[in-house]
């Protein structure tokens, strides 16, 4: 199970991808009408956060069998990624159930 300093860091470091994507998309657009990033454009930064934390999480465990790395270094690894797929997932969840409810309301 994750530590809590570890979420913390999660969360603070998706603050800080929404934030940029956010300054990104504002830069382009001016006043009241700016929209921001588009949600396919935060998602596409969002899974790519998650995989570039799994790459580093599998570089760190094969450089641990090869004797090159420290063991807390990997499990600090593999708990970073570990809360960034368990985010991730919640918001997955998230976004599947308000499908669902706005597909209930009536017209």
């Amino acid at each position: 199970m994750a530590s809590p300093t570890a979420a913390a860091n999660a969360y603070s470091s998706l603050a800080r991808m929404m934030e940029a994507a956010g300054n990104a998309g504002k830069s382009s657009q001016t006043g009241a009408d700016a929209t921001g990033p588009s949600f396919g454009a935060l998602l596409k930064d969002t899974l790519s956060s998650v995989m570039d934390a799994g790459r580093k999480s599998d570089a760190q465990t094969v450089q641990m069998a090869t004797g090159k790395a420290n063991v807390m270094d990997v499990v600090t690894a593999v708990a970073e990624t570990d809360v960034a797929v368990s985010t991730l997932v919640s918001v997955r969840d998230r976004v599947i159930q308000s499908y669902e409810d706005i597909m209930k309301m009536a017209i």
